[in-house]
C-alpha cells in the first residue's frame, strides 16, 4: 500500500505554504505530494480565495523537494491544450529529475470554468477530448526521434509533430485516469492509464470490479494498472483534535466521505479501501497551513499501514 498526500485547500495557499506541506509530507515519509487542478476552492464563493495554478506551482515543488512524487489528481482536460500539457509535465518531469505523474480527467467544476473565460463543453465533448488528449500526450512522449507524429481528431490536429517533449522516465511518466464514470472513465483508463483513480466514497469495490471487467474486454491485463481511492482526513492524537480539524470543512459535500477521528480510525478506513481493492491511497487534505495533520499521520498511521501491506 502507498500513501500520498492531496491537497485541494479550503482556503488560498501561497507557494511558501505550499512547500512547507509538500516538505512535511516528504519527510514524514510519504510517497507522493499531489495538487488538485483548481482554479476555485472547495468553497467556491469565498471572495478570499487566490487562485493558484497546479502545474506552476509543481514545477517550484521539483527544485524545492527531493524525493516525493509528484502530480495532479487531476488535471482538467479543459484546461489546457495537449501539446501545450506534454511539454508542461515533461519540463517538470525533467526538473525534478523523474518525479511526475500525470492524472487527467474530464472536468466537471462548471463555476470555475465560468469565472475564469474557460469553454466548458457538455460531458460528451468533454470525454471526447480527453480521449484526444490522451492519445496526443502519450504520442508526443513515446514517437521514436526522427518519426513524424500526426493526429486529425475531430477536436485536435497535430500535423508532422518532429519536435518531441523528452521527459525524464522512460516511456514515459505514469498516466493517472481519475473520476467516477461508470464507462468512458474506466475505459479510456485501461486503454492509456497507469492508474485507475476511483474516487471516494461508497461503492468503490464496484467501480474497481468494472473496471476490471473492462480491461478483460478490451484486451488488456487488470493487474498492469494500480488501483487507488481518496480518502478525506481529519486525523487528531485524540477526538477532540481531530473534531477541530474536521470543524474547517463543516457541511461540506466530501466531509460524509472523510475518516475523523484518531489514528486507530484512519487504519480502519485504510484497511476497508484496501479490501476493497486499493493499491494506493490519496489522503485528501484541506488546511494547507496544518503540516502537524501531516506529520502525525506520517507518524501514528503511515509506519502501521505499510506494516501490514
Amino acid at each position: 500500500m502507498k500513501l500520498r498526500v492531496l491537497l485541494e485547500a479550503h482556503h488560498s495557499a501561497t507557494y511558501a505554504q505550499i512547500v512547507a506541506l509538500a516538505r512535511a509530507t516528504e519527510e514524514a515519509g510519504f510517497d507522493g505530494f499531489f495538487r488538485s487542478d483548481h482554479y476555485l476552492g472547495v468553497e467556491p464563493n469565498n471572495p478570499r480565495f487566490v487562485p493558484t495554478d497546479s502545474w506552476t506551482t509543481l514545477a517550484g515543488l521539483a527544485r524545492d523537494t527531493r524525493r516525493v512524487r509528484l502530480g495532479t489528481l487531476v488535471t482538467a482536460t479543459t484546461f489546457r491544450l495537449p501539446g501545450v500539457l506534454a511539454i508542461t509535465a515533461a519540463t517538470v518531469d525533467e526538473m525534478s529529475g523523474g518525479r511526475v505523474e500525470l492524472g487527467v480527467g474530464a472536468a466537471w467544476y462548471a463555476q470555475e470554468h465560468a469565472w475564469f473565460g474557460i469553454p466548458f463543453p457538455p460531458i460528451g465533448e468533454r470525454f471526447d477530448r480527453l480521449e484526444e488528449q490522451l492519445a496526443i500526450v502519450t504520442g508526443l512522449w513515446t514517437t521514436p526521434e526522427g518519426e513524424p507524429f500526426s493526429v486529425a481528431g475531430r477536436h485536435y490536429r497535430l500535423d508532422q509533430a518532429r519536435n518531441f517533449p523528452r521527459p525524464v522516465q522512460r516511456p514515459r511518466p505514469p498516466i493517472i485516469v481519475g473520476g467516477g464514470g461508470p464507462r468512458r472513465t474506466p475505459t479510456l483508463a485501461a486503454r492509456f492509464a497507469d492508474e485507475f483513480n476511483a474516487g471516494f466514497g461508497e461503492g468503490l469495490s464496484e467501480r474497481f470490479a468494472r473496471f476490471r471487467r473492462i480491461c478483460e474486454e478490451t484486451g488488456r491485463d487488470p493487474d498492469t494498472v494500480t488501483l487507488s481511492a481518496a480518502l478525506p482526513v481529519f486525523c487528531g492524537a485524540d477526538d477532540a483534535e481531530a473534531a477541530r480539524r474536521s470543524a474547517t470543512m463543516q457541511g461540506h459535500r466530501l466531509q460524509p466521505a472523510a475518516a475523523c477521528g484518531t489514528p486507530d480510525v484512519v487504519v480502519s478506513r485504510i484497511e476497508d479501501l484496501a479490501a476493497a481493492g486499493a493499491e494506493t491511497v490519496y489522503f485528501h487534505i484541506f488546511d494547507v497551513e496544518d503540516t502537524d495533520h501531516v506529520r502525525l499521520l506520517g507518524a501514528e498511521v503511515l509506519p502501521r499501514v505499510t506494516r501490514s501491506t
